[in-house]
């Protein structure tokens, strides 16, 4: 069964904040760094492969060849990713890195 993906809007704001800064060096390291985000959160929907994330009751995908993380809940039914953040920000157990 593939679960419907769905974002937050915050998600929505991290990745496009993301790809900007990165398109300001490279735009092809953006693209290249969306599409590897884009595949990992669709393969969520098919096989839902993240550990406990730090944020009670969220779970977290570390996106391959990237120091992008994809914090995201689950149903039966449904991924909704929380957020997409950088590995190397100020992340704190328990909340989200300060903006």
């Amino acid at each position: 069964m593939t679960r419907r993906i769905d974002w937050s809007d915050e998600a929505g704001r991290d990745f496009q904040e993301a790809m900007d800064y990165i398109a300001v060096d490279s735009e092809t390291a953006a693209e290249l760094v969306a599409s590897r985000i884009l595949t990992a959160i669709d393969a969520l929907g098919e096989f839902p492969t993240g550990h406990p994330g730090r944020v009670k009751g969220t779970y977290e995908k570390l996106v391959q060849k990237t120091q992008y993380i994809v914090a995201y809940t689950m149903s039966d039914r449904s991924i909704f990713v929380v957020r997409i953040i950088h590995g190397a920000r100020d992340w704190p157990a328990g909340e989200w890195p300060a903006e």
